[in-house]
């Protein structure tokens, strides 16, 4: 579905963000507001990331939300920006993920990813078997996962005797999510979309997203290619606005940097934290992380970066302290692109990659 009448896909990926002075109760339920509200807006996804042990965040099950978060909205599309695979079991996760599909036919993505959602002690804790050595088999993982769900065992295998419960008539569409090449060619190996995290890491973003549309083959889950790019975007009336808004991220960047998990700070505290660090590090990456701006400038520079990757479809992650403007900025953006005509936008060379 083209969301926007432009050609290009709009989603959304909430990290649920704990702004400083609330509380990770506060984060979901803006999450849920989010939710609503970008639905009613014509995004296409809304999904939600796992992470652990962390203050900036609040999400450590998107599961449980996505099954309120389905409840709450009529018509787009919700799943996990991802799922960390390593911490659960195929079955498991397969098992979930059909209840939600149960719940909302036709409405449910499954992205997962190898990385922990947290740092070395938050890993130890989630993992399957302490007493073993740490075996990197999520191949094996996603493989057995795509069984369970495609009943695709062989008949000599015991997991062939498992019935899936529940049985549903359809089953939720499996995307691979990562940042970097490693991700890319585990897509590729599996049949799967791609989304790529720009937003987290912007180096390999052109050669990661190439490389999947290139070695791509036809197969029994998708006909064709499909990536799309998470990016970062703060909009906002002014320039000057956005600026301001943005120093919030801009900080929880350099945190993070430094292992320094607290909440997210208000503009006016980041600028005072932000002038304590002096010159920050150049961005890295063709692309920025962070789009910021005015809606018109923000639409534009997100439809350039589509055309250039050849890309439908992006995934806005917008951190902001204030949740009332983290609202706003997804209304403006949705507002320049609803206002883009398809034979405007084609005008000027905005939708050449459609």
């Amino acid at each position: 579905m083209d969301t926007f009448g432009t050609g290009l896909r709009l989603s959304v990926l909430d990290q649920a963000p704990v702004p400083a002075g609330s509380t990770p109760a506060d984060a979901l339920q803006n999450s849920i507001s989010l939710a609503r509200r970008v639905d009613a807006l014509g995004y296409n996804r809304f999904w939600m990331s796992e992470h652990h042990a962390m203050d900036t965040l609040a999400c450590s099950a998107p599961e449980i939300m996505l099954a309120r978060i389905g409840a709450e909205t009529k018509r787009i599309r919700i799943g996990s920006g991802g799922i960390m695979l390593p911490h659960y079991t195929s079955l498991k996760v397969a098992e979930v993920f059909q209840t939600l599909e149960a719940l909302y036919p036709g409405r449910v993505d499954l992205g997962i990813g190898r990385a922990p959602g947290g740092g070395p002690l938050e890993s130890m804790a989630l993992k399957r078997n302490r007493k073993a050595p740490s075996v990197d088999d999520f191949p094996e993982q996603v493989s057995e996962l795509l069984a369970f769900l495609d009943k695709g065992f062989p008949e000599e295998h015991p997991f062939s005797r498992l019935k899936m419960s529940p049985d549903t008539a359809g089953k939720p569409d499996v995307w691979m999510l990562g940042s970097s090449m490693w991700s890319s060619a585990a897509a590729v190996e599996f049949g799967l979309p791609y989304a790529f995290a720009h937003f987290f890491s912007p180096v390999a973003t052109r050669a990661a997203i190439e490389q999947y549309q290139r070695a791509f083959r036809p197969g029994t889950r998708k006909e064709r290619p499909e990536a799309t790019v998470a990016v970062g975007v703060i909009a906002a009336e002014t320039q000057e606005e956005a600026e301001y808004l943005a120093s919030s991220v801009r900080l929880l960047q350099v945190r993070i940097r430094q292992n320094d998990r607290r909440p997210v700070a208000s503009p006016e505290d980041a600028l005072q934290e932000l002038k304590l660090w002096g010159s920050l590090p150049a961005e890295e990456g063709e692309f920025p992380r962070y789009f910021v701006g005015t809606p018109d400038r923000v639409a534009e520079e997100l439809t350039a970066m589509a055309r250039e990757l050849e890309i439908g479809e992006l995934i806005v992650n917008t951190i902001v302290w204030d949740h009332a403007k983290r609202l706003r900025s997804y209304e403006l953006l949705a507002g320049a692109f609803g206002g883009l005509g398809v034979s405007e936008a084609a005008s000027r060379g905005l939708v050449a990659f459609v």
